[in-house]
C-alpha cells in the first residue's frame, strides 16, 4: 500500500514538478495550497489545475491571512522589483516566515491524515534568495517536526517519523524543467509571476519571471 505524503503545491513551476516527483516514486498525495492573502492569487486557480491534472487524493486550500503582517511586495501595497531589482540582497517578495508557516501547516495536516512525508518545492540554486529555501532550514524544520508532534514523540525510540522532501534544492531551473519535462508535468498549468495583470497574464520582468525564463531559454 503506497505511502501518504503531503505536497505543498503553489500552482508554480516548482511545485508541479514535486508533485510529480513525489507521484512517481509511489506516494499517495494530497495537495495543499494555501491561501496567504497574496497578490497573485492566480496561483491558486494555477493549483487546483494542477492538483486535478495529477488527480490527487484530496486538494486542501487553507487560508491564512498574511495582509496583516505586510511587510512584503506579495501581500502589502508596496511595488513589485522588476528587472532582477533584488540580486544580491533578500528581495521585498520575501514573506515574512512563509515557508516556516507553510511547512507547519503540512505537519499538521499530515500528522492529522497519518501521513509521514511532506515535500516542498524550494531550490536554493536558482533563487531570488530567500532564507527559507536552504537546505539547512528543511533539515532544522524536519528535525522540529520530529520533537513537536504527538507521532514524532511516539515514534519508536531514535527514529525520525516525518521526512521533508526537497527534491529541488539543488537543481538550476533548467534542471528543473528537464526533470518536469520527463515527468511530464504540463507547465502550462502553471504560473510564476509575483506581478501577473487583472486577466492572469505573466508580467515577464519580476523575479519569478526572470528565474522561470532561465530555465526554458536553457533547454530544448
Amino acid at each position: 500500500m503506497p505511502r501518504t505524503a503531503v505536497v505543498l503545491l503553489s500552482g508554480g513551476m516548482d511545485s508541479a514538478v514535486v508533485l510529480a516527483w513525489m507521484q512517481r516514486e509511489g506516494f499517495d498525495c494530497i495537495a495543499l495550497s494555501i491561501d496567504y492573502g497574496q497578490r497573485h492569487r492566480i496561483e491558486l486557480d494555477c493549483a487546483r489545475r494542477v492538483a486535478a491534472r495529477a488527480r490527487v487524493r484530496e486538494h486542501i486550500v487553507q487560508s491564512i491571512d498574511l495582509r496583516i503582517v505586510g511587510a512584503s511586495a506579495l501581500t502589502s501595497d508596496i511595488p513589485v522589483p522588476k528587472r532582477g531589482a533584488s540580486r544580491g540582497e533578500i528581495p521585498i517578495t520575501y514573506v515574512p516566515a512563509r515557508n516556516l508557516l507553510f511547512l507547519s501547516c503540512a505537519l499538521g495536516l499530515a500528522e492529522a491524515r497519518s501521513a509521514r512525508d511532506i515535500a516542498i518545492g524550494v531550490n536554493s540554486l536558482d533563487y531570488s534568495g530567500y532564507p527559507d529555501c536552504r537546505p539547512q532550514f528543511i533539515e532544522s524544520f524536519e528535525r522540529t517536526a520530529n520533537l513537536a508532534t504527538r507521532a514524532g514523540v511516539e515514534a519508536l525510540k531514535g527514529q525520525s517519523w516525518f521526512k521533508v522532501h526537497a527534491p529541488l534544492g539543488s537543481l538550476s531551473k533548467r534542471g528543473i524543467v528537464e526533470l518536469g519535462r520527463t515527468l511530464g508535468v504540463d507547465f502550462d498549468l502553471t504560473i510564476s509571476c509575483y506581478d501577473p495583470s487583472p486577466d492572469g497574464l505573466a508580467c515577464l520582468e519580476c523575479d519569478a519571471c526572470r528565474l522561470r525564463a532561465l530555465g526554458f531559454s536553457s533547454t530544448p
